[in-house]
């Protein structure tokens, strides 16, 4: 199990407080910690911010994340958090593409997935997986979860952007927000 949050918004530049914003990362890394006790990292660029414990299963020297990946002038870095049961068959395929690998983990697989096959990849994985992927050149957040929800990913919408994270907690992290119970939250079944 490991922890994945993080945040983007494109009205608003994190760099010039950026201190500020590795702190709100950090912060949720600490309330998520119990999800990666191994290990724990932070990304910021302008418009997003992304960050991951990790507990450590498989590439124990370098699987760490997020995990960013820079192929062909582009950019792309991922924070995830699962098991991906054909990743074996993912990575030979690929390597039959022509994509070559710098370790040898499932982050990586699905990352340089991401980069050949762009957004279909998600359907090309059978395991259980929540992750976040920007993509810097198309300057793009794209957050994806297994069908079945097994490994949790909450989002909200915030001031124009998006907060996400594996627990409501890592959302509750996030500057101003406040946990709230509306009229319908009270009501089970009223629907």
């Amino acid at each position: 199990m490991c922890g994945i949050a993080g945040f983007s918004n494109f009205t608003l530049d994190y760099m010039p407080a950026s201190a500020k914003w590795k702190k709100v990362l950090n912060d949720i890394n600490v309330v998520q910690k119990h999800r990666g006790p191994d290990e724990e990292g932070t990304y910021l660029v302008p418009h997003c911010g992304l960050s991951h414990v990790r507990l450590s299963i498989i590439d124990l020297q370098s699987g760490q994340q997020p995990m960013i990946r820079k192929r062909e002038g582009r950019t792309c870095t991922i924070v995830y958090n699962g098991e991906i049961y054909n990743m074996k068959e993912l990575r030979c395929e690929l390597q039959g593409r022509g994509v070559y690998f710098d370790t040898d983990s499932d982050t990586e697989v699905i990352l340089a997935g991401y980069q050949h096959y762009g957004t279909d990849i998600v359907k090309k994985l059978n395991g259980i997986f929540a992750f976040a992927i920007w993509d810097e050149w198309r300057e793009r957040l794209y957050l994806f979860r297994d069908r079945s929800g097994i490994k949790p990913l909450f989002y909200t919408m915030r001031d124009n952007g998006i907060v996400f994270s594996s627990e409501i907690k890592g959302l509750l992290a996030y500057p101003g927000m406040k946990a709230k119970v509306d009229r319908e939250g009270l009501a089970p079944g009223s629907r």
